[in-house]
């Protein structure tokens, strides 16, 4: 370590910054280090797996066995080049023949079940209030720049990145039988619609409230502003009923969504869907179209070159055949010992939260006791899934099929089986990850914790690592994932994962509060790369403060607690080196922080930071005792 960085100035710096001047950012990712790092060893792992597996007539789970034909059909790029755009030509002529608004009602039904771009867009979820149930649910469609507020007028790079967009569009638009003059029309309408959607859609901040977005209105209200289309008649072909209630995401765009979608604007929207549509399948075609339509995506984080086929055909085979694959992983990758420990851990952390919870100022007991009651009642999901969603049985690979005929009919099972399950009872055994991803997640609507096989090593987590280690590390992972079941937007579910008020009137009151001070502590941050809005990533910023609590917490009672391996490895799990274009765009989309103020941010607001290092007012990660902020 560089002695010129002092660990009181600088915690991500001193700990990371022999690790970033060895990381080389491959040329088709955005970024390398910490999760990601991780992510490639995995990866690396699997592809050499499915590589011993093509080769082999090992006994699988059958759909693991499709996973791998699957993954021979991608890489079969002599014929994927040859079907060039052919495969998708079909639904691209289908979109287009859809040349006026009675026509479009009356196959709005298959525009739903085809995946092909909306002018709106639903889907089918758990319902906020009764999570027993499943809701439909009503969104505006995507934007083609990462933000909304990227479209102000002010903003600098919004003609540069629109005219990249254009480009992309364009360029892509070469591989249809379009003429020139068609292509240039189809773009320059495509970027007029979405100019208006942009005016009309929720900006990432704003969706980081998702409890704001749970807005139940009658079907036939929706129905009504939804005019000219008739979503009714669309919902009934699909349930066999309409549903009674849809829930509104954004009420703003449903009442605006006559100016985005009527006669005069009906052949913009023709125009945008066919772009989209084209950009977003051109992965499964030939590799040139492969190119050429991910080339914006590219562009926004900075990425040089598209991933190889080997790798795309990994990432593709694993993501459509995704538990599968986390389940061969999880079984052959992740011992029992390790899954044993940190499910001790879990519970370890439960329990120190608990007694937390118990001494907390600012709650009355009659809320207290509904606090703990979430934490006696939260499920752990540790590693992979017992058993493989049946929904995968019944995924075909079929070697005579296009690699898009594939990819789509998967697609396209998911939605039925969401709409088979529809009028069923929400099934909360079922896993949001699987076994092979580097992440971890808390579910509101199941008050469950995931933690996914491959996290569970180190940097984060290792048998071989110190105790004080695995808590700077998986322990406050954990203990951040925990948290979010109390922060801005989980504090508001219950133990059952309902929508309820659960608090005092006062303790909201004070919850508030703090929640604000949190706001605060990271507003009007400049980094190199942009300014930070506090807003959009205090939910992540308040489960990261309870991580490092609960877990300090813990060290308080160990006899051998070591709180400089502890610190050390909390600010080792957030090392990340990435491109300037990805830092930036991470900015205006995540809600989580910037890893650099995810590592500095949350220590300095214990005391134990202080005394471990003898941090004084002098040194930059200090903060007067009176800015501190401990929410859990």
């Amino acid at each position: 370590m560089d002695n010129k960085i002092r660990i009181q100035d600088d915690l991500y710096t001193y700990v990371n910054q022999q690790k970033l001047e060895e990381l080389v950012i491959p040329d088709d990712l955005p970024a390398n280090g910490g999760f990601l790092e991780l992510h490639i060893e995995v990866e690396k792992l699997m592809m050499d797996e499915f590589e011993r597996l093509v080769k082999s007539d090992e006994k699988l789970e059958p759909n693991m066995r499709k996973a791998i034909d699957l993954y021979s059909i991608i890489k079969n790029v002599k014929k994927r080049n040859k079907q060039g755009i052919k495969p998708l030509l079909k639904d691209l002529r289908f979109i287009q023949s859809t040349n006026n608004l009675a026509l479009f009602n009356r196959r709005l039904s298959q525009f739903i079940l085809n995946r092909y771009p909306l002018p709106f867009t639903a889907m089918i979820e758990v319902d906020f209030k009764d999570p027993t149930k499943h809701s439909l649910c009503l969104m505006g469609p995507s934007v083609i720049l990462p933000d909304t507020t990227m479209y102000d007028p002010a903003n600098p790079q919004k003609e540069m990145l629109l005219n990249m967009w254009k480009t992309a569009a364009l360029e892509s638009l070469n591989f249809t039988d379009l003429s020139d003059e068609e292509k240039a029309l189809y773009v320059n309408d495509a970027l007029e619609f979405d100019a208006i959607v942009a005016t009309l859609v929720k900006s990432n901040e704003e969706m980081s409230d998702y409890v704001a977005m749970y807005n139940p209105m009658r079907t036939g209200r929706v129905n009504g502003l939804l005019k000219p289309v008739k979503f009714k008649n669309a919902m009934k072909k699909i349930f066999g009923f309409v549903p009674e209630i849809t829930v509104v995401g954004d009420v703003k765009f449903l009442k605006g969504f006559k100016t985005l979608f009527n006669e005069e604007t009906f052949s913009k929207y023709l125009h945008w869907a066919y772009v989209n549509f084209l950009l977003r399948n051109g992965q499964y075609l030939s590799e040139d179209l492969r190119n050429v339509t991910g080339a914006f995506g590219r562009a926004l984080t900075g990425v040089q070159k598209m991933r190889e086929v080997d790798k795309f055909a990994y990432e593709l085979a694993s993501g459509i055949f995704s538990e599968p694959v986390g389940y061969y992983y999880g079984v052959k990758y992740f011992g029992e010992e390790a899954k044993k420990d940190v499910i001790e851990m879990v519970h370890e952390i439960i329990d120190a939260y608990k007694e937390r919870i118990a001494a907390n100022d600012i709650l009355e007991e009659s809320t207290k006791a509904k606090a703990i009651l979430k934490l006696d009642t939260m499920k752990i999901k540790m590693g992979y899934p017992d058993k493989v969603d049946p929904l995968f049985d019944k995924f075909s690979v079929d070697k005579k099929d296009s690699l898009y005929k594939i990819v789509s009919n998967a697609l396209k099972l998911e939605l039925l089986d969401k709409i088979e399950k529809f009028t069923k009872p929400v099934n909360k055994n079922e896993w949001r990850m699987p076994g092979h991803m580097v992440n971890a997640c808390f579910d509101p609507s199941a008050n469950d914790i995931t933690f996914p096989a491959a996290i569970l090593q180190a940097p984060f987590y290792s048998i071989k690592q110190s105790r004080s280690q695995n808590l700077g590390g998986i322990g406050a992972v954990i203990g951040h994932e925990i948290s979010h079941a109390f922060d801005n937007n989980g504090a508001k579910f219950d133990e059952n994962g309902g929508l309820a008020n659960w608090w005092t009137k006062k303790d909201f009151k004070n919850f508030e509060k703090k929640t604000k001070l949190m706001i605060k502590q990271f507003e009007g941050i400049e980094l190199p790369w942009g300014k930070v809005n506090s807003k959009l990533i205090v939910s992540e910023n308040i489960a990261d403060n309870g991580g490092v609590a609960v877990t300090l917490h813990i060290m308080k009672k160990m006899k051998d607690a070591n709180y400089e391996e502890y610190f050390l490895n909390w600010g080792r799990i957030w090392c990340m080196k990435a491109r300037e274009q990805y830092r930036a765009m991470l900015l205006v989309m995540d809600v989580h922080g910037p890893n650099i103020l995810r590592a500095n941010m949350p220590p300095r607001n214990f005391e134990e930071w202080y005394e471990t290092f003898g941090v004084k007012s002098t040194d930059k990660m200090f903060i007067k005792p009176s800015k501190r902020v401990v929410i859990w």
